[in-house]
């Protein structure tokens, strides 16, 4: 059993089609009863760990094989010396969980359809309705018996998964518990780790039950913390060694944007960064990072060689002024990170759209950094229906645009075509303030400068996944409820480590 945190190795999802086949595989091996004997080991070890002086445990338990997940751990509890209550919504119907809960009877655990006694804070209740079974809102007792966990002084634990949360998507389908803490077991859910899923799983922990080698291609993947640095720095080289980086944006009243992604970029790494003003009245010298040089003008100037061995960030407050840089950038930008307006004004303009779609097949690389509505006008569609499925939409877009996209928020999706997409493990709400996503480009696009990948497409892949890891894993370690993106700057240039 595991703790998943930022830190964790790249982990492989399974949505619910394929873990179904996991465990009918494993059943196929295993004696009568033994995946969800181990199942009940498992979630009671992690009952007693977290709850170690609970006076009290309320196992609520639905009728399918989550709730006999939950009847065998009710067992153990109970043999473990705990005061421990089932409140059983329907018989169950399933061999196996219908041996639960004759094991747990003839234990003598206390089974009834209601909860008889209250629960204080130090105790421990566990969610055990539905798992991976929810498939449409819950209603009538079910729903009741969701907002009743929801409304207790004490700690949860979800079994598999929130009851009420949709696996695949992380989307609330109605009432759906809000876990302190979540047993993921057999696989790992993509559900919990995008959308609403952080919010509804608490911590997340897994257990494969001694089903190690699934043999099943995942739907996704999970980490980050894994994608390399950049190559270390040797003497002899110099700041020609680690690329150039120009930042395209700052139109009226934005030129912060712009300058903050110029900084992030330095602080990347990159060996000289230059910026674009598109506001004629900006100031031409940022007195806070003189490092930086400002250059009004760089895109209209640059010759086919500069754009060819420049990492290009586009749209960091560019506002409708930078839809006239953008066909130069687009046709000439080896590597072109495009955020926010370059993103707005590809959405609404069809040879913008076509001259994107058109990089990959001439070795162009690209990284698109879109948030929700962004991404939903790209694709033509309500920013609700991106929502509704994360990783659809941004494997859709990587697909029809031949890059790599960045679908920013909770559980950040990072996709590519001829791959199964990642969702970031790390971050939090502290970075839903304004500039950390101009953050977040800059930094990518510094770092991009940096890596020496021979394959660009390579390159481009690990470049964006090491950056929204990093960029993640510094708000985590900042702690703070509000994170201000220059602060942040400061905090990604820091090294990560893990704990211990």
């Amino acid at each position: 059993m595991r703790r998943i945190d930022r830190f964790c190795p790249d982990l492989p999802l399974f949505d619910v089609v394929r873990t179904r086949r996991i465990e009918r595989a494993a059943l196929a091996t295993l004696p009568a009863h033994a995946l969800m004997q181990r199942a009940g080991d498992a979630v009671a070890r992690l009952a007693l760990a977290l709850a170690p002086h609970a006076q009290r445990i309320r196992v609520v338990a639905g009728p399918g094989n989550n709730g006999g997940d939950g009847l065998d751990a009710a067992m153990r509890l109970q043999h473990a010396g705990k005061a421990v209550e089932v409140v059983l919504l329907g018989e169950p119907q399933a061999d196996d969980a219908l041996d639960a809960l004759a094991r747990a009877r003839d234990t003598g655990v206390t089974i009834h359809a209601e909860a008889t006694a209250p629960l204080g804070a130090q105790d421990l209740a566990i969610d055990a309705l539905l798992g991976i079974g929810a498939s449409r809102a819950a209603e009538g007792a079910l729903r009741e018996a969701i907002a009743g966990l929801n409304a207790l002084p004490c700690a949860r634990l979800a079994i598999d998964l929130p009851s009420g949360l949709a696996a695949d998507t992380g989307q609330p389908l109605g009432e759906a518990v809000r876990a302190t803490h979540t047993l993921s077991l057999l696989t790992l859910k993509p559900g919990l780790f995008t959308a609403a899923g952080r919010d509804h799983a608490g911590t997340v922990w897994f257990d494969d039950i001694g089903i190690a080698d699934p043999r099943e291609a995942p739907a996704a993947w999970l980490g980050g913390a894994a994608v390399g640095d950049a190559p270390a720095r040797r003497h002899a080289q110099h700041k020609g060694s680690f690329g150039d980086v120009a930042v395209v944006g700052g139109a009226g009243g934005m030129a912060g944007a712009a300058l903050l992604a110029g900084r992030a970029a330095l602080a990347a790494g990159a060996g000289r960064v230059f910026v674009e003003m598109l506001d004629a009245q900006a100031p031409a010298f940022d007195a806070a990072r003189p490092e930086l040089m400002l250059r009004p003008g760089w895109s209209r100037h640059a010759d086919p060689a500069t754009l060819a061995h420049t990492s290009v960030v586009c749209g960091c407050g560019g506002g409708d002024a930078v839809r006239a840089v953008l066909p130069a950038l687009l046709a000439g930008s080896a590597r072109l990170v495009l955020d926010a307006d370059a993103l707005n004004a590809v959405a609404a303009d069809e040879a913008l759209r076509r001259q994107l779609r058109a990089r990959a097949g001439r070795g162009l690389a690209s990284v698109l950094t879109p948030h929700p509505l962004e991404a939903a006008r790209l694709l033509g569609v309500p920013s609700a229906q991106v929502q509704a499925d994360r990783l659809a939409a941004a494997q859709r877009l990587a697909d029809g645009f031949g890059c790599v996209v960045v679908l920013k928020g909770s559980g950040s999706v990072i996709a590519a075509p001829g791959r199964a997409p990642c969702i970031n493990a790390s971050g939090d709400a502290s970075l839903a303030s304004a500039g950390t996503g101009d953050v977040l480009a800059g930094w990518l696009g510094g770092h991009w400068a940096q890596r020496d990948e021979q394959d660009a497409a390579e390159r481009a892949w690990r470049a964006a996944r090491h950056a929204v890891w990093r960029h993640g894993a510094a708000a985590e370690a900042a702690a703070r409820p509000v994170l201000r993106a220059a602060d942040l700057i400061e905090r990604m240039a820091d090294r990560m480590t893990a704990p211990g």
